[in-house]
């Protein structure tokens, strides 16, 4: 009644914002990144959970986005480098 935010309105997912680092962590330190399973032959198998996946894909995607930005600065610089070395060579 007095809220500005209406009842209905979708909540946005902020799993976006969240360090994925910290949330894999989180995920480990709680001991919720696995569960145990027990095989056919007697063996114990340790199988991730899937919000472990989940937050390790996101530290994957984080970092190749990262990658991607800091490959593009090293090829505009090379680039760069490049032309300042043959100014030079064509100014002597």
């Amino acid at each position: 009644m007095y809220s500005n935010k209406s009842l209905n309105s979708a909540q946005p997912s902020q799993s976006s914002d969240k360090n994925p680092n910290r949330v894999a962590g989180g995920l480990k330190a709680q001991g919720v990144d696995t569960f145990e399973m027990l095989g056919e032959d007697g063996a114990i198998q340790r199988i991730p959970t899937h919000a472990y996946v989940q937050s390790l894909e996101e530290q994957i995607r984080k970092q190749r986005a990262a990658m991607t930005v800091l490959e593009r600065k090293l090829a505009r610089h090379t680039k760069s480098i490049e032309s300042l070395e043959t100014f030079i060579r064509t100014s002597r």
